[in-house]
């Protein structure tokens, strides 16, 4: 039995509880410190999830923020983050202060993202050991989780597949086999940046298939769209899986990783329903990024749409319309705020 502590309650984070409780690990999760009342809450309910509709197990603690410290500073051996992108500063300055003169524990990461820094792009794993050496840390060993597991079904047990992902192998097998269910089903992977990589930009893709239905034809009705768009989703998903693999690659990541779990696998699922395809069908439609956030989701996160913004500048450096041209229609429609038009044509 290992113990292990999960930094977010939200709804991943949540989830991910129940094949550690399964693996018979001791488990307990920590809200940030923007979640004090949702813990309050939680625990005041009888530990019901109002994201994931169900009871936590009794036996997982779900404690306030104000409690990370001493509980970190006693044997643990697996931390989880599941934060948003957004909290990677937030951790660090955490973990640092904690472990400032200690060895911090295997991290894993649920978090999915890619950022820019000094021009340059940078894996989350990156930036948080970054932002921990810069604070003292050298030595840190972090993982990743990709594939297509959303938290629902996670909480449910239904059955999952994901990869874990370190560029050392044998550090990801470990903790591949601490997770491993009859339902939470986990392979293990050396390509860090691959993974990474696939988990990120699949968001921006999932937005271009979630656009179908209003790409497929300008010259039918709703109803025949609604019916008929599958032959253009799935070129559509074609062209995702070969840009990615052309971004993958440009970042030292395998293209085989593309269509693994973190890639294709990712894609189908997110593709299929979710808050980046549902942005895309606003957008396929014909609104702008603007106008689809503000009059149909306004107070919600759109993940793909954030990393559009965050690496619109470089991929267009790095790129042009005959190397990525949906990757860069759908990023550049987002950031000048323009209605999306793709070029067929330059489609491989």
């Amino acid at each position: 039995m290992s113990k292990i502590v999960i930094i977010g309650a939200g709804a991943m984070g949540s989830a991910f509880a129940l094949p550690c409780i399964d693996n018979k690990h001791d488990v307990c999760i920590i809200g940030t410190h923007l979640e004090n009342d949702f813990i309050d809450n939680l625990n005041a309910n009888g530990k019901l999830h109002p994201g994931l509709n169900i009871k936590l197990d009794k036996s997982i603690k779900i404690l306030k923020f104000e409690n990370l410290n001493k509980f970190l500073d006693t044997n643990t051996d697996l931390i989880v983050l599941g934060i948003s992108s957004k909290g990677i500063e937030w951790v660090s300055d955490q973990l640092s202060k904690i472990f400032k003169n200690k060895k911090i524990p295997n991290l894993l990461m649920l978090t999915k993202g890619l950022s820019i820094h000094n021009n340059n792009y940078e894996l989350l794993v990156d930036k948080l050991k970054r932002l921990l050496s810069n604070q003292g840390i050298n030595e840190v060993n972090i993982s990743a989780v990709g594939g297509p597991c959303l938290a629902a079904g996670l909480a449910n047990r239904v059955h999952s597949s994901v990869v874990i992902a370190n560029k050392d192998i044998k550090t990801a097998k470990k903790i591949a086999d601490m997770l491993n269910t009859s339902y939470y089903h986990t392979s293990f992977s050396e390509d860090l940046n691959g993974v990474e990589v696939s988990a990120a930009i699949k968001n921006i893709f999932s937005m271009a298939v979630g656009a179908a239905k209003g790409l497929c034809s300008k010259n039918i009705s709703k109803d025949i769209r609604d019916k008929n768009y599958l032959n253009t989703s799935s070129a559509l998903i074609k062209q995702s899986i070969h840009e990615m693999e052309v971004f993958v690659e440009h970042l030292k990541g395998k293209k085989e990783t593309v269509k693994g779990l973190a890639g294709l696998g990712d894609l189908y699922v997110s593709s299929g329903g979710g808050r980046n395809a549902r942005m895309g069908s606003y957008i396929g439609e014909g609104l702008t990024f603007s106008e689809a956030k503000k009059t149909k989701m306004e107070k919600v996160t759109v993940e793909g749409a954030d990393l559009a913004k965050e690496i619109a500048k470089k991929v267009n450096e790095d790129f042009d319309n005959k190397k990525l041209p949906l990757m860069l229609a759908m990023i550049n429609a987002i950031v000048e705020d323009k209605k999306l038009e793709l070029n067929w044509e330059a489609f491989r």
